[in-house]
């Protein structure tokens, strides 16, 4: 509120960043836990080390199609409390692959760090971490991304006749309201030109343009090897559908959903979908091919979930709780449908990865 009122209306993209990443009162600041049911959202990991097992599996594949090199590293930006990790190391503990791999948490949150170094505690020899991306070195794996794009800030642009981006400014009292302007950077205008968009009158959407730059960084970083995206999305066609005129924008509060980015400033947080066909486009640019697209249910069924329900089965566990968590990522109307997982991969040959093998859509990208 204080840098509006001393700087004037700033660009929707700015107001999320401060909202979501101001280092005293950003929402991802805070030493509360944000993830699970005590905080405001799910994600796959939390409801059952079944998807954490099947990434495991997929990573297991990427280091025997890269030909078993001596030192595979994963680097897992945004990891949340470090369960993902906790679960794939745990799942291929007794793989070949497991004295190759070295795993990479990057997390700035010093709190959250420590909830991680104590979850994982058991792998302390195979983890370590990075205060940000750019502190890696350049290495031979996988960048593992889960629900981590959506969080992006991102820039919000409305058709009034011509383009106009939304701005943020004091409503005067406590509160916030939105205007447009113009747009504030000449790269809004060239990638509406590059994919060839014509918004339609009141048409509202939001470009994701700190995904480029995030792909930049990893393109840097990895040297071969795939990028694994596991995230809410779409690709251009259903990202700009008729539908869609009012974006994709999410907010999130102890579990209740709000599309109102002005309410509960720096505890909730601010999601947008991916638009997959970007990551994509901009991927191939850089010498990064796709290798895989499709829902994240397809992904699972594809690397043998099924074999994880077999064995809770036969185990004698609380059979029809652990079914209702593991059908939450895999059907339609859950994870399994509003969850896209899309492979990318820099080196040599053209690898064929199983989680891809029901369903491929990366055609359709």
């Amino acid at each position: 509120m204080d840098a509006i009122r001393q700087r004037g209306p700033i660009t929707f993209e700015n107001f999320m960043e401060m909202a979501l990443y101001d280092p005293q009162y950003g929402y991802y600041a805070s030493a509360k836990s944000r993830i699970g049911r005590q905080g405001d959202f799910f994600t796959s990991p939390q409801l059952h080390r079944a998807f954490g097992t099947m990434i495991g599996r997929q990573i297991q594949e990427m280091w025997r199609l890269m030909g078993e090199p001596e030192r595979f590293t994963i680097v897992e930006p945004g990891p949340g409390e470090g369960r993902l990790c906790g679960d794939i190391l745990a799942s291929i503990e007794e793989q070949d692959c497991f004295n190759a791999l070295n795993y990479f948490l990057v997390e700035r949150n010093r709190e959250t760090r420590k909830r991680q170094e104590d979850l994982l505690s058991g792998f302390s020899r195979k983890v370590s971490w990075y205060s940000s991306f750019e502190d890696a070195a350049v290495f031979t794996g996988c960048v593992l991304s889960n629900e981590l794009i959506d969080a992006f800030p991102v820039h919000v642009v409305i058709m009034e006749e011509v383009m106009k981006e939304v701005y943020v400014e004091s409503d005067g009292a406590e509160g916030f309201r939105e205007l447009t302007g113009p747009l504030s950077t000449p790269a809004l205008r060239e990638y509406f030109r590059e994919n060839e968009l014509m918004l339609t009158e009141g048409y509202r959407t939001e470009v994701n343009l700190r995904s480029k730059e995030w792909l930049h960084s990893v393109n840097e970083k990895l040297g071969a090897g795939f990028i694994l995206t596991i995230d809410y999305g779409y690709n251009a066609r259903d990202y700009f559908s008729e539908e869609r005129d009012s974006g994709t924008l999410m907010c999130y509060y102890r579990h209740r959903l709000s599309e109102d980015p002005y309410k509960h400033i720096g505890e909730q947080d601010i999601t947008a979908h991916v638009n997959f066909s970007d990551l994509a486009r901009w991927g191939e640019e850089m010498g990064i091919r796709t290798r895989g697209f499709t829902g994240q249910g397809a992904f699972l069924v594809s690397l043998g979930i099924h074999e994880e329900i077999e064995k809770i089965a036969s185990a004698g566990l609380d059979y029809t709780s652990e079914l209702a968590a593991i059908k939450r990522l895999v059907l339609p109307g859950g994870m399994g449908e509003s969850h896209m997982v899309m492979a990318q991969y820099k080196g040599e040959g053209d690898p064929v990865l199983k989680g891809f093998s029901i369903r491929n859509n990366a055609k359709y990208l």
